[in-house]
């Protein structure tokens, strides 16, 4: 069976086994359907190609996968970034820098005027042929969100590999030298929990304190300075699904985000201002969604495309927003998205 196939068959089995747990359907707990406002974030999977292939990782992305965007769809794409409302490129994959399109998109983009963000593993500016991202991607003023779970060797290397926390303060450094984490040039850092090992579970920490913590522990060990620390959950979603379903932890820790529900995170979900794009064109609320083979769709049901989009001369085709139990995910505690936490609970 083709790998793509199979992917997308474990995916519809994963989102019924969700359907099946006794958990209170998200948009009921919501009591009023979740609508997009405007759209101001394009955020694009380049495709599935990484170098590493992280215990936690939502993607499934890995070296041996071969899924990228094509030429026509990138040439879309530059068109789908002309549209005034969008202010914020997003590029993610897998590693986006190693996919079909990346510079070609991070050019027109710029040239649009729009900020482009780039989420970035940093262990890439050591492979060959991309020994000079860092360079490029300072000429061109890309912010560069780039992941590292904890700021303990140990830790990092168990979720992501062997030597990738050093090899990650490496790129580091060389970012720094080149004017980031200081003055116009944006490095900000991605918090993830380690993945649980019993029923457990805990909310992530509040991030201003986890800033202030990984900020004196990298500065005083290594010399080196970001922008942000973003805290972000690990949603039930790709290989964390299916640790979560291996360990018997997927219905307990899906009841422990639901318990957890913050009402007030809602209002600033990342899914309200975005769309999300696969390397096939297809469009998203979320990457989430993307992921789980959840499409965005129209009043009338329909599934959206790029070329549907550019055809229609508009970005306001999605009302409601589709929803899942993995939602919870994005509200419990002090919430999460791409951008950290979106509220300031008390009690983390």
């Amino acid at each position: 069976m083709p790998t793509l196939l199979k992917k997308l068959l474990l995916s519809n089995i994963n989102y019924q086994n969700m359907l099946q747990t006794s958990i209170t359907p998200f948009r009921h707990k919501l009591k009023k359907p979740l609508t997009k406002s405007k759209i101001k974030v394009l955020q694009i999977n380049l495709g599935r190609r990484c170098n590493l292939a992280c215990t936690h990782c939502h993607v499934e992305a890995s070296p041996k996968r071969t899924e990228e965007l094509s030429p026509e769809i990138c040439d879309r794409l530059i068109q789908l970034i002309e549209f005034p409302e969008i202010q914020i490129v997003d590029l993610t994959g897998g590693a986006p820098e190693m996919n079909f399109g990346f510079k070609p998109i991070v050019e027109a983009a710029r040239q649009q005027g729009k900020q482009v963000i780039v989420r970035s593993n940093l262990t890439i500016y050591f492979e060959p042929g991309f020994e000079d991202l860092p360079e490029y991607c300072a000429q061109n003023q890309v912010r560069i969100v780039a992941s590292l779970p904890c700021y303990l060797a140990t830790n990092v290397n168990k979720m992501r590999g062997t030597g990738v926390f050093d090899a990650s303060v490496r790129a580091i450094q060389i970012l720094n030298q080149l004017g980031y984490g200081h003055g116009e040039l944006t490095l900000d850092l991605v918090y993830n929990p380690t993945l649980p090992t019993s029923e457990k579970f805990a909310l992530t920490p509040n991030q201003s304190k986890l800033e202030g913590d990984y900020k004196n522990f990298l500065q005083e060990h290594f010399g080196i300075i970001f922008n942000n620390l973003f805290t972000i959950t690990n949603l039930p979603v790709g290989r964390t699904l299916t640790y979560l379903q291996r360990m018997k932890l997927y219905a307990p820790y899906l009841e422990f985000l639901e318990a957890n529900f913050n009402p007030n995170t809602v209002e600033y979900l990342m899914c309200r201002d975005e769309l999300s794009v696969d390397y096939l064109g297809n469009i998203y609320d979320c990457d989430f969604n993307q992921m789980m083979n959840l499409p965005a769709k129209t009043p009338t049901g329909e599934t959206l495309t790029v070329e549907k989009i550019l055809a229609a001369g508009t970005l306001d085709l999605i009302d409601e927003i589709q929803t899942a139990p993995y939602c919870y995910g994005c509200t419990a505690g002090s919430g999460s998205s791409c951008g950290g936490a979106l509220t300031v609970t008390s009690d983390q």
